[in-house]
């Protein structure tokens, strides 16, 4: 959320950050409604300054002087309480406009409307090539059984699935590989609730421009929602605190179960894994120093990459343009990874310098060497999405014989283990 002082003194700026992300609000309406409240709160301040003056008079009256007097009070009091309402009901208002303008993009943010205008930093490795016909990874799934699309779908519906037998210790090894790689950076390893409250999600910026994507549980009882990803509760570990600037950068590395709706993706990977309402993944998060939160988005996309280099997959860094960053994003690089049946990049990691969005919504702030209490910049970044780097070492790792050569450094993890194979 942006600072309401700062939406009403740089509308400009707010504007053209609005425009960048291809985002609709209505800057010209919270400045409206803004100089609409100063006035209305002026003038409960000139009522109650009012009471005060005839408050003091009430003793010295007496008879129908006193009389007159306090029926003017409750005049008074009767406005003021309308005012009031009228102040409330403007604040709610505004409340709910400012939350819906987007964190502004950071200079070097490309322009552009989607993915397509995402500007390539670099790649890595090259595509992988075959001297067969490569089998996508449905067919490998099946094949060796470690995929059970169908029997997903008719327990759960579409865009489910079942994972099994060597995958299963894939996943484990995975787990296992990334989190040495990230705590041994100075991440503690979290566990924790997929569930969360409204809050929660308001305060990531989650909602309400995403709300059609998050699953809700039993809403007017326990009125939950499973998260998307593990960045909500991880945010929320600091929810409403005031670190100390001492122990800046404070980073944690979760584990959870995700769920999203996919609810704008009809007709987009209707095949396979790639994109599902449930899976596992690894996130980073990082609560650091405003100055040092570009050096701090550097360290978590160099150890998304250290994680994807070291399993060998060829990849490319996007710098992701205005209009693919959503809204609590002031930058954010994604990581595609080669997928050799598509014959194209998919996007594998993400990384967003969130600044002081989530922290303001989430009121995390921390007390400078003045005594003064500033915002905290937040960071979050993927350590290993699981759906969708299981399509990508089953295809970039498949043999002629329809194996797949588990990635060497996944192989202690995996009692040394080096191809799985059909039984």
């Amino acid at each position: 959320m942006l600072d309401l002082k700062f939406i009403v003194e740089n509308v400009d700026a707010v504007k053209e950050g609005a425009r960048k992300k291809r985002m609709k609000v209505d800057i010209d309406k919270i400045v409206e409604l803004d100089t609409e409240r100063k006035s209305l709160m002026k003038e409960t301040d000139e009522i109650r300054a009012k009471q005060n003056i005839v408050s003091k008079e009430m003793p010295s009256k007496k008879g129908a002087e006193k009389e007159k007097i306090m029926e003017e009070m409750k005049k008074l009091k009767e406005t003021l309480k309308i005012k009031e309402q009228e102040v409330t009901d403007l604040e709610e208002s505004l409340d709910e406009l400012v939350l819906a303008v987007p964190n502004p993009c950071l200079p070097d943010v490309p322009d552009g409307m989607d993915d397509q205008d995402n500007k390539i930093v670099k790649t890595w490795g090259s595509p992988t090539k075959f001297n067969f016909e490569p089998r996508d990874h449905v067919a490998l799934g099946k094949n060796l059984d470690l995929i059970d699309i169908e029997k997903g779908a008719q327990v759960s519906g579409a865009r489910f699935y079942y994972i099994k037998n060597d995958l299963v210790w894939l996943e484990l090894a995975l787990i296992q590989f990334a989190l040495q790689k990230i705590t041994a950076k100075g991440f503690k390893p979290v566990f924790p609730p997929t569930l969360v409250k409204e809050h929660a999600m308001i305060g990531t910026g989650f909602f309400p421009a995403d709300k059609n994507e998050i699953y809700s549980v039993n809403k007017d009882e326990d009125n939950l929602y499973l998260i998307g990803t593990s960045e909500v509760p991880l945010c929320m570990l600091h929810y409403d605190e005031i670190l100390d600037e001492k122990k800046l950068p404070i980073r944690y590395v979760g584990f959870s179960q995700c769920w999203r709706r996919e609810a704008g993706s009809y007709g987009k990977d209707t095949q396979g894994i790639i994109r599902v309402h449930q899976f596992d993944k690894i996130e980073m998060f990082s609560f650091c120093h405003p100055q040092h939160s570009i050096e701090e988005h550097k360290l978590i996309v160099s150890l998304e990459e250290e994680i994807i280099q070291g399993l060998k997959l060829p990849y490319q860094l996007v710098n992701v343009c205005g209009g693919d960053l959503g809204a609590p994003a002031a930058q954010k690089f994604d990581i595609e990874v080669w997928i050799p049946t598509q014959g194209k990049y998919r996007e594998l990691t993400s990384c967003s310098n969130t600044t002081e969005f989530q922290a303001r919504r989430s009121k995390i702030r921390y007390k400078n060497e003045a005594g003064k209490k500033e915002y905290i910049h937040t960071l979050n970044g993927t350590g290993i999405a699981m759906a969708r780097m299981f399509v990508a070492i089953l295809e970039n790792y498949q043999t002629e014989d329809g194996s797949v050569t588990i990635p060497e450094v996944l192989r202690p993890f995996m009692g040394g283990k080096e191809k799985i194979a059909s039984t």
